[in-house]
């Protein structure tokens, strides 16, 4: 059983999970000196993890504000890159075991393909009805408890497990403020940081539960997740409210979590959806204006395949714009 695979914690591994996480970083005051202290930081780093002594430290935050305001939280790189470690090492067991429709943070899918493959589905189903939803605050409410328990099912292998605990209570440390190191005690067995790498495999393990549940018990003619956004197909309205009614159930007394009431949406499939940053009916799709100036302004070499390829699908009177932006990306 994969869950049983040892986790690689030789230097060598190490190494090879710094260069991964290097890789277009931006140069901050805090790369450039842990680079220049490279050999030692990642010796360290090794002899923490041999000796079970590693302890993960706290975490900068700041809050960026774009269609809603996101309170980010960022290890230093010195954890950074025990999070690329561990997602490296939980991804390839868990793959096999997500459902199809799940299309966030996975290797040959992404932002693009989820909204091709609603296209294809709500053309498939246009007469019948769909239900919009995404989940309240989810990174803030998932429980800490109910990760480890999931994740403890399937990675039998200590060591792994020992770290991965490490990793899920680090977040929430660090407070100043004695009244917010009171609410914290109270409330430390919730939330996972938006800005870890672990996270997102973090997110997709917990939430798999819910995929799970929805694909194989309630089993309507489609189901598709990316992120904390999903959406639920049925031929019948009553059909849908019945799987909206259960699905809420789930999600509260298995999960935690609960849906947006402002995004819990049901309606006809050929009256169309707005859905991941697009306007997607049976017979076509739109980019929403705010989603054109987001891609514009986001633009850098890490998103550029991504964002080409949605801009290129919606707007190709601006496409040679968008190309002259990417062209200077390398000047």
């Amino acid at each position: 059983m994969m869950g049983n695979v040892s986790i690689d914690l030789s230097l060598n591994n190490i190494w090879q999970s710094w260069f991964k996480f290097k890789k277009e970083k931006k140069t901050t005051k805090e790369f450039i000196y842990f680079q220049y202290y490279l050999e030692d930081n990642l010796w360290r780093l090794y002899l923490d993890l041999y000796q079970n002594t590693y302890r993960h430290g706290p975490y900068r935050r700041f809050t960026i504000k774009e269609n809603k305001r996101r309170d980010l939280a960022v290890a230093a790189i010195r954890d950074r890159v025990i999070h690329r470690l561990l997602y490296e090492y939980l991804v390839p067991i868990y793959n096999k075991i997500f459902i199809y429709d799940v299309w966030s943070c996975r290797k040959n899918k992404g932002l693009l393909g989820a909204i091709e493959r609603t296209q294809v589905l709500l053309k498939k189903y246009s007469g019948g009805f769909i239900w919009r939803a995404d989940i309240a605050k989810f990174f803030d409410n998932v429980n800490k408890n109910t990760l480890i328990n999931i994740i403890s099912r399937k990675i039998k292998n200590e060591t792994a497990l020992n770290l991965i605990k490490k990793v899920v209570a680090s977040y929430g440390r660090g407070r100043d403020n004695e009244r917010e190191r009171e609410r914290e005690r109270v409330n430390n067995a919730r939330g996972i940081p938006i800005g870890n790498l672990t996270s997102q495999i973090f997110a997709n393990i917990y939430l798999n539960e819910f995929d799970r549940f929805v694909k194989h018990f309630l089993k309507p003619k489609f189901y598709l997740r990316y992120g904390d956004d999903f959406i639920i197909i049925a031929e019948q309205k009553t059909a849908l409210e019945y799987f909206r009614s259960r699905a809420i159930q789930f999600l509260k007394n298995n999960l935690g979590l609960a849906i947006n009431p402002k995004n819990d949406i049901i309606l006809s499939v050929r009256r169309g959806i707005y859905f991941l940053g697009t306007r997607i009916y049976p017979a076509g799709r739109r980019l929403k204006s705010k989603s054109w100036h987001r891609a514009v302004n986001r633009l850098n070499s890490r998103n550029v395949a991504s964002y080409h390829g949605l801009i290129s699908q919606h707007y190709s009177k601006k496409i040679k714009y968008f190309d002259w932006l990417i062209s200077n990306l390398h000047e």
